[in-house]
């Protein structure tokens, strides 16, 4: 029988972690999409999103990872890295996205 770790970060504490450290870090476009669990480090991978309101989301920006145990942020896509993926992506759906906020 195994015995779960009653400390153990979840899902949604593992997103609003990655959430806390991009409100921190970069503009409000950037969002921390679903984790997914990964067993063999005992860590959540989050892919990084930019997204807007009505549009949703346009791509992946990057990735942040988050400690299992403590929600601690381990590692993350340079944030210089995430800011010219984000651009390219406006650039490639500006049509869409200027259509609802124009």
């Amino acid at each position: 029988m195994s015995v779960e770790n009653p400390t153990e970060v979840t899902a949604l504490g593992a997103q609003a972690a990655a959430n806390q450290f991009l409100s921190d870090h970069l503009p409000d476009r950037f969002t921390a999409d679903l984790a997914h669990k990964d067993p063999e480090r005992d860590i959540w991978r989050m892919p990084v999103i930019l997204a807007y309101p009505v549009v949703g989301s346009t791509g992946k920006v990057g990735e942040i990872l988050i400690s299992a145990d403590t929600e601690q942020v381990l590692s993350y896509t340079p944030l210089d890295e995430m800011m010219r993926i984000a651009t390219d992506l406006y650039e490639a759906h500006r049509e869409r996205i200027d259509e609802h906020f124009s």
